[in-house]
């Protein structure tokens, strides 16, 4: 593995990593069940699926009992949830059902049996998915249950810590390949695509999500899509993405000025939110208050005048998905822990004239944080 901003290939061997410890989680989610009012849960949520079991398929179940585990999928899985289940150390622990949705329903209806309350994740459970279960499982009472295993998910161990960090970096190095762009006339969507094709050339399974390239007034809005405006100098640029590695996602934005020669509100503005960034990477330390983290950056940027235009939360979680606990807002509660993956991303945005977002994917460590995306800042374009 090269550096994070090496010209070669950056994922690292899944062998070189630490391992993942999956065979722990279910012990640690029975208690939680518990805890939920409720004697099983029915797991429908992918990335919950493959948090609890290595399962990365779009379709199955996952039904958790005190003393069973049973994971229904359909004939397109049989074969890789066979070899995750046993990659992850669970074949004979996780028992496995192959066939269709009658199947798979039947399945877990007779594995539930005795259950009186069986929870159903309320986040994801759609009303007609509720009704089909409430009359599958006439003998059991459906309760509603929220983050029982989310919660499980705030605190990565080393192994999921590893695979962001993998992740941050090949989002790095594309972005070090493709920055030159910036300079030679192209469009939002040609510099998107590049960087795209970059970070899955280093070894990136997928873009974390949609890439944000957003010039001169587009970068205005937060959540722009990539068009085909051409850079023009003195435009700000904000570029907005990650890389997956082995389901774990990163998350960094950088803002460039082409020519590198912002105008001066908009470098008073780079200005402001860099302060109020970094700030808020000193405030991510063990036992402090996510909302206290949004409270650095928002105060440094309510002194500027511009606190009306920093119109967003300041972070979030970042694992499995590219938003999951613990938000970094106003008045947000979590407290921090290490081993706790966050994003720190403020930003100014001025409508009609261009915007400026700074953002670093952060794991808590037992004295502070560590930065795992460690792209330059100040580096114009």
């Amino acid at each position: 593995m090269t550096g994070p901003l090496g010209a070669v290939d950056v994922a690292p061997a899944l062998d070189a990593l630490p391992p993942l410890d999956v065979v722990g989680r279910l012990h640690r989610l029975r208690p939680a069940v518990t805890g939920a009012g409720a004697d099983a849960l029915l797991v429908t949520t992918p990335s919950n699926i493959r948090y609890l079991t290595g399962f990365s398929g779009s379709a199955a179940v996952l039904l958790v009992t005190p003393d069973r585990a049973l994971l229904a999928t359909d004939g397109r899985y049989r074969t890789q949830a066979a070899e995750q289940l046993e990659a992850a150390g669970l074949s004979g622990v996780v028992e496995l059902v192959v066939g269709g949705a009658a199947a798979q329903r039947q399945a877990v209806s007779a594995a539930v049996h005795d259950a009186k309350r069986v929870g159903l994740e309320a986040e994801n459970v759609t009303w007609g998915s509720r009704r089909r279960w409430a009359e599958l499982l006439q003998r059991s009472v459906l309760v509603a249950t929220a983050g029982v295993v989310e919660s499980l998910r705030v605190v990565k161990d080393g192994g999921e810590v590893a695979r962001i960090g993998a992740a941050a970096a090949i989002a790095d190095a594309a972005l070090a390949e493709v920055q030159e762009l910036l300079g030679r006339g192209a469009t939002e969507e040609e510099l998107a695509l590049a960087l795209d094709t970059a970070m899955r050339r280093r070894g990136s399974s997928d873009r974390a999500f949609e890439t944000i390239v957003a010039s001169g007034p587009n970068a205005a809005k937060p959540h722009a899509r990539p068009s085909s405006r051409k850079f023009e100098a003195g435009d700000p640029v904000v570029i907005d993405f990650g890389a997956t590695f082995d389901g774990y996602r990163s998350d960094m934005t950088r803002t460039f000025f082409v020519g590198g020669v912002p105008g001066p509100e908009l470098a008073a503005v780079f200005d402001v939110v860099a302060e109020a960034q970094a700030a808020g990477v000193a405030a991510v330390t063990p036992g402090a208050l996510t909302g206290d983290v949004d409270r650095v950056c928002r105060d440094r940027i309510g002194q500027s005048g511009w606190g009306d235009r920093f119109e967003h939360g300041t972070g979030h979680g970042v694992g499995l998905d590219i938003h999951e606990a613990p938000t970094v807002g106003p008045g947000s509660t979590a407290i921090l822990t290490p081993g706790v993956v966050v994003t720190v991303e403020p930003g100014v945005y001025l409508a009609g004239v261009g915007g400026v977002r700074i953002e670093d994917t952060v794991v808590v460590t037992d004295d502070g944080c560590r930065p795992l995306t460690i792209y330059p800042k100040d580096i114009p374009a």
